[in-house]
């Protein structure tokens, strides 16, 4: 299945639940945490994704771009995410792993996270216990970018390295997403596409999205 799942880090915080009304024809919602520390950017954390279970029912994916992030996993979970990413660049394989293990252990679904720069081999300690993969197609910390074409080879590569071991795992691809690439990133194997300012930088959300879906309808059938 494709979903879409806009990112509400390009949400107007002011009338943020106004926002997320206006998403409800996507599939969930991405939710991007950063530090300032692992990306030149900060964000918003655990008192606004409350505020966001509170309100909504919707599936969130919280992508944690943020040092050790092994000391905020258990947090997120309780918080309200229904998966958490963490970056397998922000820490040790060693802690990365305990990561997973703890947002497994909350009955959550895990995920890792992957820079343009970082090859798919990195995913191989992790891959067996994921339901999702993001694939970073822009460097992480700012939203707006144009999407890296070179990336998709390694979308490319995490699909077939999640279908040769016959795994239940979404790829997800993150940064420059629009109705251009929206269709090269599917045909590459992924089947999450984030979109943050191409959906809510329109008066007409929900038509975006429609949009967005309708440059895929080759595909739906297929994943």
């Amino acid at each position: 299945m494709i979903k879409i799942a806009p990112s509400i880090l390009s949400a107007d915080f002011i009338n943020l639940g106004r926002d997320i009304d206006s998403i409800a024809a996507a599939d969930e919602i991405h939710f991007d945490v950063m530090d300032g520390l692992f990306v030149p950017n900060l964000s918003f954390g655990l008192p606004v994704l409350k505020a966001v279970r509170g309100y909504t029912d919707m599936v969130i994916d919280v992508h944690l771009m943020i040092e050790r992030p092994i000391r905020y996993v258990e947090n997120f979970c309780r918080a309200g995410a229904d998966l958490v990413a963490v970056h397998v660049e922000a820490d040790t394989p060693e802690a990365i792993s305990q990561a997973i293990d703890i947002i497994r252990a909350r009955g959550k679904k895990a995920g890792v996270a992957i820079k343009p720069g970082t090859p798919a081999s990195a995913l191989e300690p992790f891959i067996d216990r994921l339901g999702e993969v993001i694939c970073m197609t822009v460097e992480p910390g700012f939203g707006g970018q144009s999407l890296r074409m070179d990336v998709l080879k390694k979308v490319a590569e995490v699909r077939k390295m999640v279908e040769s071991r016959g795994l239940n795992c979404d790829i997800s691809v993150d940064g420059g997403v629009n109705r251009a690439t929206a269709p090269l990133c599917v045909e590459a194997g992924a089947n999450v596409l984030v979109n943050g300012t191409g959906i809510f930088s329109a008066e007409n959300r929900e038509r975006n999205i429609e949009e967005l879906r309708g440059s895929l309808q080759p595909y739906f059938d297929v994943r």
